[in-house]
Parts: C-alpha cells; structure tokens; sequence
C-alpha cells in the first residue's frame, strides 16, 4: 500500500507532541524551581539557629564564696545585714519587756528576712549586691530607730543584754553543778552486776565452814611475814577491782609464787573478799584478806581521823550535795570510809615488814614490780612517780598557803606526787615517825582551814622531804578522765591508773582504756559469768 504524501498526512498528532514536550519542560522548570527554593530556605533554618547560638551570651563562671570570710569582711553587705539583724534581735528582746508586741513582731518579721536573704547568699555562692541589701538595711534602719525613739536607749539595751548574759551564766552553771553532781551519783553507784557478785560470794563463806578454815590456815602462814618475798597491799571493798589488781601483778610478774598480796576490805566485803580469793588459783601466790574492823587499834583515841570520820559536827570529808559551792568530788563517800586512810597505818597493821608497794584499787599492772623493792630510796620512806608536770599539781594548788602554819614550813611549788602505786620503806617510815606527823596534821586542820578533802593533801605535809622521785614510766595516771592520753605512754607503764570518775566496772568508763583492764578478769568463774556477763 502506497503511502501519502506529506501534504495529505493529518497535522493533529505532531501538535499533540509538541504540548506534551512543552509541558515536560515547564515540569522540570517548576521542579528545578522548587528544588532551589526549597534548598535555599532550609539552608536559611540551619543557619539561623547557629546564628542565634552564637549570638548568645555565655554564662559567667563564678568562683566559690567563702561565706565566711564575705560576713568577716568589712565592706561586704553580708557584714552589715548581720549586723542590723544582731542589733535587731537585741530590740527584740527589750520591745517584748516593755509590752511593745507590735514593734517587736515588724523587728522579727525583718529578722526573718535578714537570715533568708543571708541563706540564700551561703546556698548560690555570691556576695549580696547593694540592690538586694539596701531595702532590708533601710527597713531595719527605720525600725531601730523606731525603738530608740520609743526610748530604748544604748544604756537601756547594755543593762538589758547584760542581765540576759548574766541569767544565762547563771543557768549554765547550774546545768555544769547538775552534769557533776549526776556523774558523780553515777561514779558512786555499785553496779547491780558487781552487787550480784558480792551476794553470791557472801553467801559461799557462809554455807561452805572449809573456806574459813583456809581462811585461817592462810592468815597463820609464814609467808606473809617473810621479807624475803615481795608483798604488796591494798585496801578495798571492790572484790572484781581487787582481782584485777591481783590478776595483773601475778600475770607480769616474772616469779609469781614469790608475791604476796595483803588485801584490808569491811565487815559487808570480807566474806566475799574470802571466798573469791580463796576459790581463785594464783600461780602460786598469796594472798591474805583481813577485816579492818578487827583493827581494835585504830579508834579514836589513837586515830583523829577515826574520831573525825564518827564525829557528826566534825565529818568535813562529806560536804552533803546542798553546798553547790563545793566540787562534787567532795561529796564521795569513799571520803567517809576508813579503808581510804588505812595508807596512814602500813608500818602498824604490818608490824614485822621491811618494805612494801602499795596499789589502789582501780590501777591494772603490766610490768614486773618485783623491781621496785631493790631501788634506792636514797632512805626517804615513800618512792612515787610526781605529777608537777603541770601547774595543778604543786602543793600551792592543795593547802592553803594564807595559813601561817602552811606557808613557814612548806614551799608552795614545791611538787606534788600521786598515790596509787607506791613503794614504802617501813624502816625509815618508822624512824622518821610519819604516822604521828600524819596525825598532827589532821589535829591542825579540824577547823578545814588547811586544805579540804581527801589523802593527799596530808600525805604531802607528812612525807614532806621524804618522798624518792621515780621514773614517770612506774605510773601513768589519768584513765579516768583523760581520753587523749598518749598510748605509746600507756604501752611502756608499769601501772596504768583508772583515777576520775570513769572507772573500768562503770559503764561511762573510756571505751579505749577498758579492755586494758578488762583482760585482766577471770570470766571463767562461773558467778562472773552469771552475774556480769548475762
């Protein structure tokens, strides 16, 4: 079939192609257009942003306040809020005596203020700036000025801060008196658990009639008169102090069966004093327990103190607890008990002895004292460790020099010593007649002008020149009261010394010291185990 010649073909469907590649063009136009556009404006959003980020300030880093020192300083508005906000507190105080409620509620209202602007300053860690310092200053400024108007004067303000300052003095002296009158009760009282120990060894001596025959078979032994043993005393009613005492002596000692021990205790503490030490293993020491009652000796007649401690107008060991003027420590019993005295009378209860330690009952023992019996006393009577290392300890802190009597025959720095661990020449005591100097000065000092309580003060004046300075390391004293003693100190002393109120069978004993003296305890015995640890 012959095709057509152009000029005969229909024109329709190169029309309709043309439209179709001119509406493909606009197409990619319109997209090209868009695409740019579209590119353009998101560019614009990510950098705007930027822009803005880098257009912002940033935060100032400020170092820490010492709020301290801002409140210290001198030019801060801390200082000055603190101020106005004591000098309104003063205010306060003098509106409400004179009935002024009104001016002292405004003073308190920008009291408040004062202290909430001054915790938020400590909490952000910057100064207080005058703009929010000078509103409240000014407002306290008038409302002082207010209270001076109404006649509360600076003279008005010193006699009412003073007498608030005085009646507060008054009250924490009273609350000091009360702290040592109940710390004293306390020092004083016998634990239920030491009491039940006391019972039950009591009730043993009384059933069991072989304890008092070894009783008196013991007091009848040659060994406790022997001066070619090392012997040792001590006077109490403690019968778990005492073991301990005794316990510690043996277990450092380097021969214990060449130790003999000489316990004095009272009527109320001698069964069991008996029945603990005798149902008790020594290593082979011993041990004798006496009653001081049986001393028919010691009476009035012989002893001033004896007469003192039964005299009622003259009992001045015991103040009562009305005196608040007087230290608490004068209220003791242990002042009122003739065993506290017995130190006084060694050469006359052991007659035929040479020489001898003494030991009070709340020391505990860690070294070997068999040494102290072949030091040279250079013949004085008492050897002691002295305790002047600090100004207390002098004799002017313990007698009273205003005395005439005092001040001509002793020197007032003259340094004192301590009881507790003592070692005595009973030959030389005997020669320099101590005891009776010892009794005429209890005699001279009946009226309490002398000195006021205890052993030491005539100790001092009866073994005045006659007292053998030992090395510190004999005795180290201070574990009832002191709690920073050194413990290499501690570790290198022969007896470590539980003086104060914070005794080691207390439960305020110093929780450090206690197991030095606690280890020395026989737990096995079955009434220590029923009657203390349960």
């Amino acid at each position: 079939m012959r095709r057509r010649a152009a000029d005969y073909r229909r024109p329709v469907r190169r029309r309709l192609s043309q439209w179709i590649c001119a509406l493909l063009g606009m197409f990619l136009i319109a997209g090209l257009v868009l695409f740019v556009f579209h590119h353009h404006h998101h560019e614009d959003q990510v950098t705007q942003p930027i822009q803005e980020n880098h257009a912002r300030p940033e935060p100032v880093n400020h170092e820490g306040l010492n709020f301290t020192k801002e409140i210290l300083s001198a030019t801060s508005f801390a200082r000055r809020v603190a101020e106005q906000m004591t000098l309104a507190k003063a205010y306060v105080i003098i509106a409400k005596e004179h009935n002024n409620l009104h001016l002292a509620w405004e003073l308190s209202n920008k009291i408040r203020s004062c202290q909430l602007l001054l915790s938020k300053t400590a909490m952000r860690g910057e100064p207080i700036t005058k703009e929010e310092a000078e509103p409240i200053i000014s407002s306290l400024s008038y409302l002082i000025f207010k209270a001076q108007d109404a006649h509360y004067d600076v003279a008005t303000t010193i006699m009412t801060m003073k007498s608030h300052i005085q009646a507060l003095e008054g009250r924490a002296n009273a609350a000091t008196v009360q702290n040592a009158v109940f710390g004293q009760l306390v020092a004083e009282a016998l634990p239920k658990s030491l009491h039940c120990l006391k019972v039950k060894l009591t009730t043993d001596w009384l059933k069991k009639l072989p304890l008092q025959d070894l009783a008196e078979e013991k007091r009848n032994s040659p060994r406790v008169v022997d001066n070619n043993l090392y012997h040792f005393c001590i006077f109490s009613d403690n019968v778990l102090a005492t073991s301990v005492v005794v316990n510690s002596t043996i277990s450092n000692a380097d021969h214990p069966k060449q130790l003999v021990f000489h316990i004095v205790t009272n009527g109320i503490s001698y069964g069991a004093m008996q029945a603990w030490f005798l149902s008790n293993d020594f290593k082979g020491a011993t041990t004798e327990v006496q009653n001081v009652e049986e001393f028919s000796w010691l009476n009035a007649s012989y002893a001033p103190v004896v007469k003192q401690l039964h005299d009622e107008d003259s009992r001045y060991y015991f103040s009562g607890y009305q005196d608040v003027k007087e230290e608490p420590k004068l209220w003791n019993p242990k002042y009122l008990s003739l065993l506290n005295h017995l130190r006084f009378y060694i050469p006359e209860i052991y007659p035929l002895l040479e020489k001898i330690v003494f030991l009070e009952d709340d020391v505990a023992v860690q070294k070997d004292l068999t040494q102290l019996f072949s030091l040279d006393l250079h013949g004085n009577v008492n050897g002691a460790v002295e305790t002047c290392l600090v100004a207390f300890h002098r004799y002017y802190k313990y007698l009273n020099f205003s005395n005439p009597i005092i001040s001509s025959k002793f020197d007032p720095q003259a340094c004192g010593w301590a009881f507790g661990m003592n070692v005595f020449d009973l030959i030389a005591w005997r020669k320099a007649n101590v005891t009776a100097q010892y009794h005429y000065w209890q005699e001279q000092n009946a009226d309490q002008t002398l000195w006021k309580l205890g052993t030491l003060p005539p100790a001092l004046l009866a073994f005045y020149g006659l007292t053998e300075p030992l090395d510190r390391r004999w005795h180290v004293l201070g574990l009832g009261y002191d709690m920073n003693i050194d413990s290499r100190l501690i570790e290198s002393a022969a007896v470590i010394h539980f003086n104060g109120n914070m005794k080691p069978w207390l439960k305020l004993a110093i929780g450090r010291y206690k197991p030095l003296w606690e280890r020395y305890i026989n737990q096995s015995h079955p009434y220590y185990q029923d009657c203390v640890t349960s």
